[in-house]
């Protein structure tokens, strides 16, 4: 079982990757440095080290699923 609190929500528009809010600054809207493509490399077992651009916190995503990114580690 996924934990709940080292899950993030995530949106794709128009193939852009969005959070509604940063989970370390609160940022809102932020327009992640991560594209589809690699959401799928994600699922297959590749890790990803995401860094958000409004705060330079980093966590890696170590899964996916349609709409939350699984870090390595509590971000809630």
């Amino acid at each position: 079982m996924i934990p709940f609190e080292n899950s993030w929500p995530y949106d794709v528009i128009m193939g852009d990757i969005y959070v509604q809010q940063c989970p370390f600054c609160g940022a809102n809207n932020v327009l992640l440095p991560l594209k589809p493509k690699e959401l799928i490399r994600i699922r297959e077992g590749k890790k990803k080290l995401l860094v958000f651009p409004c705060c330079n916190s980093s966590m890696t995503v170590i899964d996916t699923d349609n709409d939350y990114l699984l870090s390595s580690r509590p971000v809630r």
